[in-house]
């Protein structure tokens, strides 16, 4: 199966260019260019996928490593991911999966990622590792068969996604860790590469559909760990509801970004500024 089908979420623009509608990147590509992702590309004055259905990680995991702590734990999930992120931050965990993309690939269609869950005795199907909204075509025909054969669905995503595709998507998703990575935009825009803004949007959404939350925030000495910055994020998940779990996860040196690993201190400090306010606060990384 070849990973380039019909992409959705786009639309075409003048001179043979598309307009990439996935992401509030809102990318405008002429032809022959790929989106900054890595994922999606211009060929003929149409957007296609360039990863559908080609899978670069896949393990049985514990629900804990997601982390979803609160939702059918002690179960294991069949996880899987595919190249490429439309974020780009200088510090991220998983660089070599979502920023290499030339990486090699295993083929797996929908109904055998399915088939597969079933035959291991998986809880369901957890699309992370890298960013699984942009992986947006596979995930949303895998979680619908999914769905359909009894499985849960899982993603673990950055959040920066736009409305109508999230709105898509949404009613085949069980649960959903969500990375806030900072309440700063400014720290999003020059760490990530994105803005806050669609973030909280994501996370305000998937509350409201009723699909099961858990919220994680990396903690990285000198960009994110003063009290206020740890405030803010603990400030908002209280602001949609005190009861969404909240992981701070401590940093360590990756990618592009070599800051000391974030001190035990550090994430006994946010603990205590999370627990302040919210029923569940977990750490970590540590």
């Amino acid at each position: 199966m070849s990973g380039r089908v019909d992409a959705a979420w786009w639309s075409p623009a003048p001179h043979g260019a598309v307009l990439c509608g996935l992401c509030p990147l809102r990318c405008r590509l002429r032809e022959g260019r790929d989106g900054p992702c890595g994922t999606r590309g211009n060929r003929g004055g149409r957007m296609e996928t360039l990863q559908y259905g080609e899978v670069v990680a896949l393990a049985m995991d514990p629900i804990e490593k997601k982390p979803l702590l609160h939702f059918h734990p002690g179960s294991r999930i069949l996880s899987l991911a595919s190249r490429g992120c439309n974020l780009h931050c200088a510090f991220c965990q998983n660089w070599s999966i979502s920023q290499e993309l030339d990486r090699p690939v295993r083929r797996l269609t929908p109904t055998q990622a399915v088939a597969l869950a079933l035959d291991e005795g998986s809880l369901g199907l957890a699309y992370t590792y890298s960013e699984p909204l942009v992986w947006f075509e596979y995930v949303r025909d895998t979680a619908r068969l999914a769905r359909a054969a009894g499985l849960k669905n899982v993603v673990v995503t950055n959040g920066f996604v736009e409305p109508g595709p999230l709105e898509e998507l949404v009613p085949w998703l069980d649960a959903a860790n969500v990375d806030l990575k900072s309440m700063d935009d400014a720290f999003y825009r020059k760490i990530c590469k994105a803005r806050l803004a669609p973030v909280l949007s994501t996370i305000r959404r998937l509350h409201a559909a009723g699909v099961h939350l858990e919220i994680t925030n990396l903690v990285i000495p000198g960009l994110n760990d003063a009290d206020d910055q740890l405030r803010a994020v603990v400030d908002f998940v209280a602001s949609v509801d005190r009861r969404i779990p909240l992981h701070f996860s401590a940093y360590r040196p990756a990618w592009r970004l070599q800051a000391p690993p974030t001190p035990r201190e550090t994430m006994e400090r946010a603990a205590r500024i999370g627990r302040a306010l919210l029923e569940s606060v977990h750490l970590g990384n540590v």
